[in-house]
């Protein structure tokens, strides 16, 4: 309810949605542009993703390498890409999170 009981001023409430969303696509660019890491086995294998998620790089020591027991090598893979996810994830959240809850609240938002 707005305080006086007037009607909400609807030019305003646009322009505070599409600032709003400007914000969100220029925090959305950002992430794009940024780099996380993850790793796995005390740092035998590091992944780098951008902060949407998009893996951008995988650095695999050679002492993680036995040929005799590639499982363990898929493991370190798998488990430093999630790790660098999870850290994609945190940075999303720290950037795209208090402007999603801000669009969330107003109709016609795909939030």
């Amino acid at each position: 309810m707005i305080p006086g009981g007037g009607q909400p001023n609807m030019q305003q409430l646009l322009q505070q949605a599409q600032k709003m969303q400007q914000d969100l696509a220029r925090a959305q660019e950002e992430l794009a542009r940024t780099e996380v890491e993850g790793q796995a086995g005390g740092g035998l294998v590091k992944a780098t993703v951008t902060g949407s998620g998009e893996l951008r790089g995988l650095v695999i020591d050679p002492k993680a390498v036995d040929p005799e027991d590639t499982e363990t090598l898929a493991d370190l893979v798998v488990a430093a890409v999630q790790a660098a996810n999870e850290n994609a994830q945190q940075l999303q959240q720290e950037k795209l999170g208090p402007l999603a809850q801000g669009l969330g609240g107003m109709p016609g938002m795909p939030f």
